[in-house]
Parts: structure tokens; sequence; C-alpha cells
């Protein structure tokens, strides 16, 4: 009798959930061990959640800033005196109903489909034996809510097990008015004055989105900019609209203490200085989800920090045990964590697989205006670490950006001088999320800015201006040669 390859995937995340159903359509027998539902943090506290609330936040943005320019009169019963008062508000009550209530679905739907395939689903923690078996297997311990444990035999284990919300030993979360970014559900009301520690991208989403809720938010950022890691063009258009909205960013400020002062709470920060406001969101950074697991007993070689160490095709130090996600510190992004857990499934079961290459990995902040990123960015071209050019172009003006009364924002591309090759582009626009496509397939595909310029654009169109970049690039490129 044939032999059926086993294969058990700790934690339901989009690398454990994606790994299931490449490994169950070769031909396996999958079992998916996870502790919340399927779909993990992204699906259920992170990516689905806060992009939900910030799609309430970005129509009430769209419609705050833009209808008296677009001709739009709105009859309300606003008494004259009031007349500055804000034309729409939010029941946040209803909006994080309806946050759960998709986030749900949607587990539940990444349920089904993995069962359909033909995986098993078993709820609880999975724990590694230390010891390979003689025939190269593993074992997994499961340990349901109960109490109660089952062992099962692995031929090959995946670990996807995600991350959890950092924490300040003196800002401990409470979940009523100190809270971390899993708990910003359970709010019924709106807070009236937020103060969101933390600057990278987690803490800059949900600043930008409260505050087009009707917060009075305040960003505590260590840095001298909000969003260190991003392209500092970016970051400072998108500090500019904070600014200009009203948002207080606090830069060079570290958050030492957090504390609940009867209704309020009370930010020390480490200069001194107190801040207050009724409610304080906590975005500093994330752990891995290693601790427990057995991880190091059975060789697996982790970080200082707790990750798994992983090679380009998601291999550990371990035989016969892969990693994929956030518990691998590689880069936080879903779409990242279900190409390493494919990856992974790939080359175990001997199927053709692309090693990791996190130079043609596309990703977004989605705040408001979106910032999107793709390929090589201007810190790996101010560093020397790729000779490229690089052009600009303000979205101001393009036709489609005036008509929709979009005044932020930008087109940059990167490319290889000579060639023309482009190896990096940004957009900061609404929807840039989906306007870095054309960009990452240029990217993945090694197209150079002649083949883009050339490209039919809808007119007007928002991604004309990405064409106009490449045009500009090409120019140059022809002006140098000759």
């Amino acid at each position: 009798m044939e032999h059926v390859t086993r294969i058990v995937i700790i934690g339901g995340g989009p690398g454990g959930y994606e790994a299931a159903l490449v490994a169950a359509q070769l031909g396996s027998e999958v079992t998916v061990v996870d502790c919340d539902g399927l779909g993990g943090a992204s699906v259920l506290t992170d990516c689905v959640p806060s992009k939900t609330l910030i799609a309430t936040a970005e129509v009430m943005t769209t419609f705050d800033s833009s209808y008296e320019e677009l001709g739009i009169i709105v009859a309300d019963d606003t008494p004259p005196m009031e007349q500055a008062a804000r034309v729409v508000g939010v029941d946040l009550g209803k909006v994080n109903r309806r946050v759960k209530r998709l986030a749900l679905a949607q587990s539940h739907d990444i349920t089904a489909s993995v069962t359909r395939a033909g995986g098993r689903v078993l709820r609880g923690y999975g724990r590694v034996e230390p010891q390979q078996s003689l025939d190269g297997s593993r074992r997994v311990i499961v340990r349901a809510a109960d109490g109660t444990e089952q062992t099962l035999v692995a031929d090959a284990v995946l670990v996807a097990t995600g991350a959890h919300p950092r924490e300040i030993p003196d800002a401990k979360p409470d979940g009523e008015r100190i809270l971390n970014w899993t708990q910003v559900y359970d709010l019924d009301e709106l807070p009236e004055e937020l103060i969101v520690v933390g600057s990278g991208v987690t803490g800059a989403e949900f600043a930008g989105a409260y505050q087009a809720l009707g917060s009075k938010v305040t960003l505590v950022s260590s840095r001298d900019r909000v969003l260190p890691g991003e392209d500092p063009d970016a970051a400072a258009v998108l500090e500019d609209v904070f600014r200009r909205r009203g948002m207080n960013v606090m830069s060079r400020s570290r958050a030492q203490a957090a504390k609940r002062v009867g209704d309020r709470v009370e930010v020390t920060l480490s200069d001194g200085r107190v801040i207050s406001g009724t409610h304080c969101l906590m975005a500093v950074g994330s752990i891995p989800n290693t601790a427990d697991m057995g991880l190091e007993e059975a060789g697996v070689k982790l970080a200082e920090s707790g990750h798994i160490l992983t090679d380009k095709v998601s291999r550990t130090s371990a035989p016969g045990i892969y990693a994929a996600g956030d518990c691998t510190g590689v880069l936080a992004l879903a779409s990242v964590a279900a190409m390493q857990g494919r990856i992974a499934m790939y080359h175990f079961l001997g199927d053709a697989v692309t090693p990791l290459n996190l130079k043609t990995v596309s990703a977004n902040v989605f705040t408001d205006p979106e910032i999107a990123t793709v390929g090589y960015s201007q810190a790996d071209v101010d560093g020397g670490k790729i000779d490229a050019r690089v052009v600009k172009l303000p979205l101001l003006r393009n036709p489609r950006a005036k008509m929709q009364g979009i005044r932020d924002g930008f087109v940059k591309i990167f490319c290889r001088p000579g060639t023309g090759i482009v190896v990096g582009g940004v957009v900061v626009a609404p929807r840039a999320s989906e306007l870095i496509h054309p960009m990452s397939l240029a990217v993945d595909n090694n197209l150079t800015v002649e083949q883009i310029a050339k490209a039919f654009t809808v007119y007007p169109s928002l991604s004309g201006s990405i064409a106009e970049v490449a045009r500009q690039l090409h120019t140059r490129k022809t002006q140098e040669e000759s």
C-alpha cells in the first residue's frame, strides 16, 4: 500500500491555511492544529478587522474632505450656530459588530475551504516532541482546551503560530481604557480623546482611522517621523495630512507608562511629560508565539527575539520542521506568510518551487492616503545598495485626481540606469493598494520603463501617472545615452 504523506500544521493563519490547501491538493493527509479559528490573527484580530474599520473611516474622510469641493449639498438640521459641526458621524458599536461579523464569516469560509480540500481541523495547542522517529517522522502533541491530549504523527510539521502584541510592563492593557489592537473591537463608543503609542504601520493606521471617525488623536512616536520604516517622501506626506486634519503628532517622544486615572488614562513619557486622554492604544510591536512548543528541544534554532530562523524555502534547522509567517520575523505580511507556507509544502512534497524573493513583495499601509511599495526602496538607493534612477510625480497634476479632489500623494519609480529595468516603486494615493499591482508585475518580470510607457492607460485615470513617470524615466535614459 502506498504511503500517504502526513502533514501537521500548527497555526491556522495565512501561512498555515494556505499551506494546508496546497498540501491537500498535492494528495497529502493534512491536519491543521489551531486554537482560535482558521484565519488566525490576520482574519480575526488584525488585517481583516482593521481594514474593515478603516473602510468606514475612509468613506467618512472622503465625504468630509471633498463633498463641498465636489458641489454636493447636504440637507441636515444642524443649527446655524453649529454649522462647523461634522456632517457625518459614526456608531462605533455598529461598526465593530460589522467588523466581528465579517471576520467570523471569513474564518468560516477558510475552514470550509480547508475541509472541502480534504484537510482536518483540530482545535487545540500543538507541541513538537523533541526526538525524530527512526523513520524520520515527527510527533506533535495536541492539547485541547479541556486539557485532554492526543498525539499526531507527521512526516513534516509546519509551524505557523503568528505573533501577539508586545506589552510595556508599566502600560498593561486592561481591555477598557488601555488597549492593544486586538481589543479595540470591543468598544461600543468612539474614544473621545485617543492616545496612540507607536507610529509604525499599526499605530499610523489606527491613528488615522480614529481621527477620521471623529476621535481627537494624539500619536506618540519615539522616532523623528511617523512610519520610520517607510519611504521618507511618503511618510512626510502622511504626517502632513495627519497634522492638517488636527492630529497631535508627538515625535521623538517615548512612552514609558500608562495608567488609569478614573475614567481617563495618563501616559508618562520618558522625559517626564504626562499626556492625558480617555483611551490609549498600545501599538509597540509584536512577539512571536514560539514559547512552550518544544521547538528548541526539537532542534529548531530561534533568534534572540524568539523568531524561528528559516531559509528561503521555509526550512528550519530541524529536519522535517518548516515555519511560516510572523513567527519567523521575515516580513509581517499576510501575503508573505501565505507564500512561505505554500513554498514549504511545494518543497517538502517535491513540487516545483521558487525560493522566497522579498524584492518582489508588494506591501501597503492602509492609512488615508494609502502608501504602497514594491521592490527596492529609497533607502536602498540612498544607501548604495542598488544604483537606480528615480522620478517622482505628484498626483496634483493628474486630471483624475483633480476631478476627485485628491491633493496629496505621488507616484515614484526606481529603474536601473542603462537598461531601464524597473526595480521598485512607491504610490501614495487613495487605493494605492490597487495601483501598485502594475509596478509589482514590472518588478517581478524585469519589465523596462519603456515597456510600461508604451502600454495604454485609460484617460483620465490615476494609473496614467504610472505611465507618465515611466515616460519621464525613459526620456532621461534616452537623453543620457545621446
